[in-house]
């Protein structure tokens, strides 16, 4: 289920619209990384477009973490 959430972004309030799913996984990533969730978040949202929304830019960060994921995956079982 989409859900909207809401984080404080360099002392700015702000909103973003993700899946239950990439929420999770953003959690999770965050963990790996030893950063907090809104540190994360903020990574992501300095790097995005500036013609693109955060839970567009939330979203395909994950896709991305995945697919390195898989790659690397496919890479050491060779």
């Amino acid at each position: 289920m989409i859900r909207k959430r809401s984080i404080t972004l360099h002392g700015h309030r702000t909103s973003f619209s993700v899946e239950d799913a990439f929420l999770d996984e953003l959690k999770a990533i965050a963990t790996r990384r030893g950063l907090s969730f809104a540190a994360l978040v903020a990574e992501i949202d300095e790097a995005r477009p500036l013609d693109s929304n955060l839970s567009s830019a939330l979203r395909l960060y994950v896709l991305h973490a995945l697919k390195q994921a898989d790659q690397h995956l496919l890479q050491n079982t060779m």
